[in-house]
């Protein structure tokens, strides 16, 4: 019966270094490996060039590198590059990196499919067949940092969690990654230039503020009136906006840092005078940023964008209580690459 050998990934630096020793060889070697797996981003021990060829060749019988790959890349005509990334098991995610004349943001995915079940979301149609492991996640910064490099002449400068998966509900390994992303024995990147977008788990945010995480948080809520959120996002009964209020508190008074909320206005759902009121007073507790979404179609016609009155009020609303708010146009729409379009269609 053939072994199956272990990602080497999984390992820590100290778990590397005691291997080499139970080997006879010296800990400093595990700190070689560790390097060229996370910082070289390598795909292959034959490409450890400073490690000798015998040694190579044991950790080729010993382990595995399960590296993502990209399997097909579609560009946007607005510069918009969506990935579909195969991951070892054959399963397939997407990324999107998204290029603006200041910067290009990774969109990074961090479950095969999704847990919750936004309506108006075409991720939320797949079954969640599992969650990415911490390398996935890195892997899939490392490819979209490539591709800028290469098509934009620039390094990647912002993460966004925005791609498929309610990152809170693969908290550890979306830790992980983000650790092996800020640490400088990694990519060295800010937390400050990573946002975390959740549907909002409060557990999950208060635990969050309890670790002093220094990125950024963002909440999808697109109503603040619970029965509305509830006929959109019905995981919303078991997490209503009370309770996600109550931790989204605790993570102000915590960490001092300014929430942000994504929010789409559909004609007929959420575009009235009442709604915007109800998400000024849900906002007020803590200074905060509104990002209104154009909605991004997905086939069936139930939702529809509203009215260009509609987002006005909003904005004239929100600036009158001085909530800072901004409308974001999707970036990829022409290859299904906006938020909410990523279903593993090419």
């Amino acid at each position: 019966m053939e072994i199956k050998k272990k990602d080497i990934r999984a390992l820590t630096k100290d778990q590397l270094r005691n291997f080499f020793v139970e080997q006879g060889d010296k800990p400093f070697r595990g700190n070689q490996v560790y390097e060229w797996l996370w910082r070289k981003s390598a795909h292959s021990f034959e490409a450890m060039t400073n490690i000798s060829k015998e040694t190579r060749s044991m950790l080729e019988n010993a382990f595995v590198i399960n590296h993502i790959q990209v399997d097909q890349m579609q560009k946007s005509s607005d510069g918009t590059i969506k990935n579909a990334v195969k991951l070892h098991d054959e399963l397939i995610v997407e990324s999107v990196l998204i290029p603006t004349e200041t910067r290009t943001t990774a969109c990074v995915s961090s479950q095969v499919g999704c847990s919750l079940d936004c309506k108006f979301c075409a991720t939320a149609r797949l079954k969640r067949m599992r969650n990415l492991n911490p390398d996935e996640i890195y892997d899939q910064v490392v490819a979209i940092d490539n591709q800028s490099r290469l098509y934009f002449d620039r390094p990647l400068s912002n993460i966004v969690f925005m791609g498929m998966g309610e990152p809170l509900m693969n908290y550890n390994n979306v830790l992980k990654a983000i650790d092996k992303i800020t640490l400088p024995e990694g990519l060295g990147m800010s937390p400050k230039r990573i946002t975390v977008s959740t549907s909002g788990v409060p557990k999950m945010i208060k635990k969050m503020a309890d670790e002093e995480v220094k990125f950024n948080l963002a909440v999808s809520l697109h109503s603040a009136i619970d029965e509305v959120r509830t006929s959109i996002m019905p995981f919303n009964a078991t997490f209503p906006l009370k309770d996600l209020r109550e931790a989204l508190e605790y993570w102000y008074a915590k960490t001092k840092n300014r929430i942000t909320y994504e929010y789409v206005v559909w004609k007929g759902i959420n575009d009235t005078q009442k709604d915007v009121d109800a998400l000024v007073k849900f906002c007020q507790f803590a200074p905060s940023k509104v990002n209104l979404i154009e909605y991004n179609p997905i086939d069936d016609g139930e939702f529809q964008q509203a009215s260009d009155a509609a987002l006005q009020m909003y904005q004239d609303t929100l600036q009158k209580n001085r909530i800072i708010v901004t409308v974001r146009k999707s970036r990829g729409k022409d290859i299904d690459a906006a938020c909410g379009q990523l279903a593993n269609k090419s």
